[in-house]
């Protein structure tokens, strides 16, 4: 198993010291992967979640490949629409070979609305453009040029949660099954006509993962089903006790424990000027029971003050 982290290059503080320290803390600490974020624009929907400043991905792998020896370098999403592939397929392979073959692309479609629309590119082609742009960078990695050397050896790992993910284009081997097994669930929840929210029947989801055979076996005949949900994989509405009681529903209510009877006997004997209960006690009383008929929070907290004092 090999482990990674996220080393924050943008949010107030962030500079070039605090970047180094962070690197060379986690090659200390033995992780395998640094990653960096990415983001052209910072729209008000972007900088609520990344907040300025930002520092631009590759040039702060670059800066941080200097000092570093061990540990691989990354983008945890590189939002491939933003930027020419010609453009990151030159600077990935530069990289490449400036820090001795030791990064990683993470890519990604993105997410942001705002900021596709500052940087004039369509949002919904979004996963189109993606696959285009990794063929083509693929394309130029493969092709004679020295500007482009190395960038064959540059691992892809697929990210990001957007239905646009790319599928595929990157590559043999780039995106696991479990990827591709969750675009699929989502896709069959979509017209499964869920609103898109990723849940799907049982039925559905075990056919996309094989698995859920296996997990479910032993649980009787028919489709496997989740707690809170019927045959048909909807969930079910819950049912209060207020609901019950209009509704006629001969079940019983279920008892209050004992413990609240006692409470509101420790709080009645403190109200009537007996001996006061425990601070914990009468804390516990005003926050979850309501006080006997004809005593309130005022004259409690008086007829303490008048004991204690």
């Amino acid at each position: 198993m090999r482990l990674g982290v996220s080393v924050p290059n943008f949010g107030p503080g962030t500079d070039p010291d605090l970047l180094c320290r962070w690197a060379q803390v986690a090659e200390g600490l033995g992780f395998d992967v640094l990653m960096v974020s990415d983001h052209v624009v910072l729209t008000p929907e972007v900088a609520g979640r990344y907040p300025p400043p930002f520092f631009e991905p590759f040039t702060t792998l670059a800066w941080l490949a200097a000092r570093t020896s061990r540990i691989r370098l990354g983008t945890s999403v590189l939002i491939v629409p933003y930027r020419h592939p010609l453009l990151v397929a030159r600077m990935a392979a530069n990289l490449q070979q400036l820090s001795g073959g030791r990064l990683v692309l993470g890519v990604g479609a993105g997410w942001a609305r705002q900021e596709f629309d500052a940087l004039g590119v369509p949002f919904e082609r979004r996963g189109r453009v993606t696959d285009e742009h990794l063929r083509a960078m693929r394309a130029a990695w493969e092709d004679d040029d020295d500007n482009y050397r190395g960038g064959c050896a540059i691992p892809f790992w697929v990210g990001g949660g957007s239905g646009a993910a790319p599928r595929g284009a990157a590559g043999p081997g780039v995106a696991s099954a479990a990827l591709h097994a969750v675009l699929a669930a989502r896709t069959a929840a979509a017209a499964g006509g869920d609103g898109g929210r990723g849940r799907m029947p049982a039925a559905r989801a075990e056919a996309a993962d094989p698995a859920a055979r296996h997990r479910h076996a032993g649980r009787g005949a028919g489709p496997a089903r989740r707690r809170g949900h019927d045959r048909a994989g909807r969930r079910r509405p819950r049912r209060t006790t207020r609901a019950r009681r209009a509704d006629g529903d001969p079940r019983p209510l279920p008892p209050r424990p004992a413990r609240d009877a006692a409470a509101r006997a420790r709080l009645a004997d403190a109200g009537r000027g007996g001996r006061a209960p425990c601070l914990g006690g009468v804390i516990r009383g005003l926050i979850l029971l309501r006080p006997p008929v004809g005593l309130c929070r005022k004259e409690l907290w008086v007829g303490r003050l008048r004991r204690t004092g």
